[in-house]
C-alpha cells in the first residue's frame, strides 16, 4: 500500500503586524481585553496577494523536500481569499513553482480548509493517481475585515503555510481523518456582502465578517473533538499515543478546551495565535512548521490537528510524522521588501470602512 508522507514543509509570514496595543488606534479596545479573550497578541497584515503569499510557502516546502517543481502531480491551494476566482489561484502558484502540467485546484473549507486539502491530495496519493503534490494553505483574512467593527477587527491575520507529500511505502503522513459539516448552522458564521448573490450594480460597502461567538464556541469544541475520537478510533490509538496536539489557532480558550477534552499535557500542544491571530486555513499548515522548527515534532512522531470553520465545516486528522526533522534545502524565495507599518497599510481600508458606517 502506498502512503503519503510529508516530505517538506514551509511557511510565508507577511513582515507588517498590528499589536494589540496599535489596534486600539482603530477601534475602541485594548490589549487586556483582546488577550483575555483570545489569546492573541498581534496579527500579521499582508502587502501582497494570496498567490505571493502561497508561491513562497510552497517554493519553501518544496526546497525542504528536495523536489523540483517540475516533478509536482498536483498543486492543492486550500484557501477562503482567492487573489482571483476565474482563472483559480491555484494555476498561478503552479505557474510560479515551475510545475509545469500539473494539476492545480483551489478549495475552500474555510478554517478547515488545509485539512480538508491534505485528505483530499493524500487520497490520490495512495490511490496510486499521483505520486508528489504541495498542499498550500494561503489566506489574506485582513481583506475582509471591516476596521470599524470591534469584534473582528481584532481576530484575524494573513499567511500561509505548505507542504509537499510523497508517495512512500513507509505508514506514514495522514493515516486516519474525519471531516464533515453542519450546514444547518452556516449562518452563525459568515461573511456579508461578497460572492455573487450580490447585485453587482448596487454599492456593496465593505465586507462584514459576522459570527456569533458563545454559539461557535461550543460547536467548536464539540464538533473537534468528536472528530478527533473518530479518529482515535479509526487509528486504534490511546489519548497516551498522541505525541504533539496542533489545533486550528481561532481563540486560545477553544484550544484549551480541545486540550482538556483530550487530556494532553501544555509541553504537548503547538499554540502561536498569540503572534498571528486567526489566519483561517493557514493556522494548522503554519503551526506544523513552528512545531518542527522549535522540536516539538520528532521523527516518527503522533501527530492530532483540528479544525473547525465557516459552514460550519469540521475536521480531525491522525498524521505519522516520517525521520527528517530538518530540510533538505532551504529556499531563498521571499516577500518583496515593504517599509510601510501594519497601520500604515490599512489605513486606507480603516477609513474607507469607518466612512461606511
Amino acid at each position: 500500500m502506498s502512503y503519503a508522507q510529508i516530505t517538506g514543509w514551509g511557511k510565508c509570514i507577511p513582515p507588517a503586524s498590528i499589536s494589540n496595543d496599535e489596534i486600539s488606534n482603530i477601534v475602541d479596545t485594548n490589549d487586556e481585553w483582546i488577550t483575555t479573550r483570545t489569546g492573541i497578541k498581534s496579527r500579521r497584515v499582508s502587502h501582497v496577494s494570496t498567490a505571493d503569499l502561497a508561491t513562497v510557502a510552497a517554493k519553501q516546502a518544496l526546497a525542504c523536500a528536495g523536489v523540483d517543481g517540475k516533478d509536482i502531480d498536483l498543486v492543492l491551494l486550500a484557501t477562503c481569499t482567492p487573489s482571483t476566482m476565474v482563472a483559480n489561484t491555484a494555476s498561478l502558484v503552479q505557474k510560479n513553482i515551475g510545475a509545469i502540467g500539473a494539476a492545480a485546484m483551489d478549495t475552500n473549507a474555510a478554517c478547515s480548509g488545509f485539512l480538508y486539502a491534505l485528505q483530499a491530495a493524500t487520497a490520490q496519493i495512495r490511490a496510486g493517481m499521483i505520486k508528489k503534490a504541495v498542499v498550500i494553505a494561503a489566506e489574506r483574512m485582513t481583506w475582509y475585515i471591516n476596521w470599524a467593527r470591534r469584534d473582528s477587527a481584532v481576530l484575524f491575520g494573513d499567511g500561509a503555510g505548505a507542504v509537499v507529500l510523497e508517495a512512500s511505502d513507509t505508514p506514514s503522513g495522514l493515516l486516519a481523518t474525519k471531516t464533515g459539516c453542519d450546514s444547518e448552522d452556516r449562518d452563525i458564521l459568515h461573511i456579508e456582502n461578497f460572492g455573487s448573490d450580490l447585485n453587482k450594480y448596487e454599492p456593496i460597502g465593505p465586507s462584514n465578517l459576522l459570527f456569533e461567538g458563545r454559539e461557535i464556541f461550543k460547536r467548536a469544541v464539540k464538533g473537534m473533538s468528536e472528530a478527533c475520537d473518530d479518529v482515535l478510533n479509526q487509528a486504534q490509538l490511546e489519548l497516551d499515543d498522541i505525541d504533539v496536539l496542533v489545533p486550528h489557532q481561532a481563540n486560545l480558550r477553544i484550544i484549551q478546551a480541545i486540550q482538556q477534552r483530550l487530556k494532553v499535557a501544555d509541553e504537548k500542544v503547538m499554540v502561536n495565535i498569540a503572534d498571528y491571530g486567526n489566519t483561517s486555513a493557514a493556522t494548522i499548515a503554519i503551526a506544523i512548521c513552528e512545531a518542527v522548527e522549535q522540536g516539538l515534532i520528532k521523527p516518527n512522531s503522533n501527530i492530532m490537528s483540528a479544525a473547525f470553520g465557516a459552514g460550519l465545516t469540521w475536521a480531525a486528522s491522525y498524521i505519522k510524522w516520517g525521520e527528517r526533522v530538518t530540510p533538505i534545502a532551504v529556499s531563498d524565495a521571499a516577500l518583496p521588501e515593504y517599509d510601510k507599518t501594519g497601520l500604515e497599510l490599512v489605513a486606507p481600508a480603516v477609513a474607507a470602512c469607518k466612512a461606511a458606517e
